[in-house]
């Protein structure tokens, strides 16, 4: 047990309001459930729409947040203003590298300034901006190119992403990026591997590929499907996993990160790393990949839970 928090009351925020509260509940009750089995007084808080998180945290007399919460209001930055006004520690990044970390649009900018690769990229109207049904979409992308990735660039665990192969799956891509928040973000697709890369207090745990029997890691292939293949450590050359993992930490870096996050890659054909985003509250459920890369570098579930706790800010 850290000796810093045992007479602390630690409240496990976990649910929340964004798009990803299922997987949320699932990350907090994990950690919520380790915490309590090594002994600490942990509190499960279900933010819920209609609630005061501000009067939550003071009803259950939080010392000390474990972040568990995913996407808008729980990973931009939103909770980390609240808890810092509050006085109370909190897991995860700071206000600004959260905010510019959900923004996938801020963190391209700041990558691209800092000479770390990620892809070609375009912006389109989002929600509210655009035709609802994306028809604007195959004439704004007809000189981009094929095949392209589209997604909302404000949303997590791959919520509204498509794979577009073709102009005539451009509307369709297009209209689905648009029932959620933020604008929409296209990509040039990059064949070849997927790389998540775990690190914790600015060090590289280490790396997972993920070969889903989907055509990318999607929402189904993370939480709903059984087929999806994890290799620990990725099947690629060393020079170009160090490299993959060079990138992922000078992402982490430039964007100003701390606690645990997890950058998400693609290594093309050629062995060349991009970068995609970084993750600063990465998932902490059964089948999430931080734990397994985790796992691997030697610690338990409880013990990266303890070691996320002792880097609250």
């Amino acid at each position: 047990m850290i000796e810093a928090y045992r007479s602390k009351r630690i409240g496990v925020v976990l649910g929340g309001l964004s798009s990803e509260r299922d997987v949320s509940l699932k990350t907090g009750a994990g950690v919520h459930a380790a915490l309590v089995e090594a002994g600490y007084q942990a509190v499960a808080i279900d933010w819920q729409p209609g609630t005061s998180l501000a009067a939550l945290l003071a009803e259950h007399r939080i010392d000390v947040v474990w972040n568990a919460l995913h996407g808008t209001y729980g990973e931009d930055g939103a909770v980390q203003g609240l808890c810092a006004c509050l006085g109370i520690p909190c897991t995860g990044s700071g206000i600004l590298a959260s905010a510019l970390a959900m923004d996938k649009v801020a963190s391209k900018r700041i990558f691209e300034s800092h000479g770390i690769p990620t892809p070609r990229w375009k912006l389109l109207p989002g929600k509210g901006a655009g035709p609802a049904d994306g028809s604007d979409g195959p004439e704004l992308l007809a000189d981009f190119g094929y095949p392209l990735v589209v997604k909302p660039a404000d949303e997590g665990s791959s919520v509204g992403v498509s794979v577009v192969d073709d102009a005539s799956q451009c509307a369709a891509a297009v209209a689905l990026a648009r029932q959620h928040h933020g604008p929409v973000l296209v990509e040039e697709y990059i064949a070849g591997t997927e790389v998540f890369v775990g690190i914790v207090d600015g060090e590289v745990l280490g790396s997972v590929e993920v070969r889903p029997a989907t055509k990318f890691y999607d929402y189904e292939a993370k939480y709903l499907r059984n087929d999806t293949q994890y290799l620990l450590p990725p099947e690629l050359p060393a020079d170009v996993l160090a490299r993959c993992e060079a990138h992922a930490l000078a992402a982490y870096t430039a964007l100003g990160c701390s606690g645990h996050s997890r950058p998400d890659l693609r290594i093309d054909r050629a062995g060349n790393a991009f970068v995609l985003e970084v993750n600063t509250l990465p998932g902490m459920t059964a089948t999430s990949l931080l734990p397994k890369i985790a796992k691997r570098a030697g610690l338990t579930y409880a013990q990266l839970c303890e070691r996320v706790l002792a880097s609250a800010r």
